[in-house]
């Protein structure tokens, strides 16, 4: 048997040439290279972001904190339940997180007996990152707050849901009989997001409504698209939606958002 020469790599840390590119991305590139292998604390580091996706996957929402918080802003919220009972469940069965449990359904139809309808409802879903909810939401709903009550929009009871998938706010929307549902659930964790937090947005919800229908700002959190001006993308996006009475593919995001910076001038958002 003929044997190979053993090849020796050298020992040192190797830098990679796009070093400087990394101070603009939360990706993993440039991570560079020790012997053959990628260097200790880029594995480490992997491990770690790995185990923190993992984590926000499976954490439950903290419902009493949220519920307070939601207090101290003079909203009174309602704790509700998809029929995904469970975490394991909810993994299992994305349908039944699309559901409202019968216990749920009957009290929001039971407080909704005596309305008229409202302009507005905000379903919080914990979703896939319970994480993402308690440290975005409510600075979210707090920046929404003075600009609804300009517009002297009426705001339907503030829903908190268990278990909870998009889908699961048209339902809700429906029984509560509001033309706008804003729709804020936990996202998928990446690698380098496991705090991410999703808007969905739609017009006059209803059960089965298509994804076509509803329009979606992504990626809320303090390392991606911030409050602020998540809440003037939304904002834009409901007065337009107000306007022609739509959302989806048939509604554009066209709105130009002056960043924070004074020195620079009005850009165009992308996202």
């Amino acid at each position: 048997m003929k044997l190979s020469k053993d090849i020796q790599f050298p020992a040192q840390t190797h830098q990679d040439q796009w070093e400087t590119l990394k101070q603009f991305t939360d990706a993993r590139i440039a991570i560079g290279r020790a012997g053959c292998s990628i260097p200790t604390h880029a594995l480490l580091d992997f491990q770690l972001s790995h185990a923190q996706a993992k984590d926000a996957v499976f954490q439950s929402l903290n419902v009493t904190h949220l519920q307070e918080q939601l207090q101290k802003l003079g909203l009174d919220p309602i704790h509700v339940q998809s029929q995904a009972e469970h975490k394991e469940l909810y993994l299992k069965r994305p349908d039944l997180g699309r559901l409202l449990s019968t216990d749920s359904t009957q009290l929001l139809q039971q407080m909704q007996k005596d309305s008229q309808g409202f302009d507005v409802c905000i379903v919080i879903g914990d979703g896939l990152s319970a994480r993402a909810i308690e440290e975005n939401a409510l600075p979210f709903i707090q920046a929404l707050i003075q600009p609804f009550a300009e517009q002297q929009w009426s705001l339907a009871p503030v829903v908190i849901a268990t278990g909870s998938r998009v889908a699961l706010g048209d339902q809700i929307a429906e029984i509560f009989q509001a033309r706008m549902l804003v729709m804020l659930i936990g996202e998928r964790p990446g690698l380098s997001s496991p705090d991410s937090m999703g808007l969905y947005y739609t017009w006059e919800a209803q059960s089965g409504c298509l994804d076509s229908q509803r329009n979606c700002i992504s990626n809320i959190r303090p390392a991606g698209l911030s409050t602020p001006i998540a809440t003037q993308r939304l904002l834009a996006l409901m007065h337009n939606s107000k306007r022609l009475g739509l959302s989806g593919v048939d509604l554009k995001d066209e709105h130009v958002v002056p960043i924070l910076e004074e020195e620079h001038h009005q850009r165009r958002l992308l996202f």
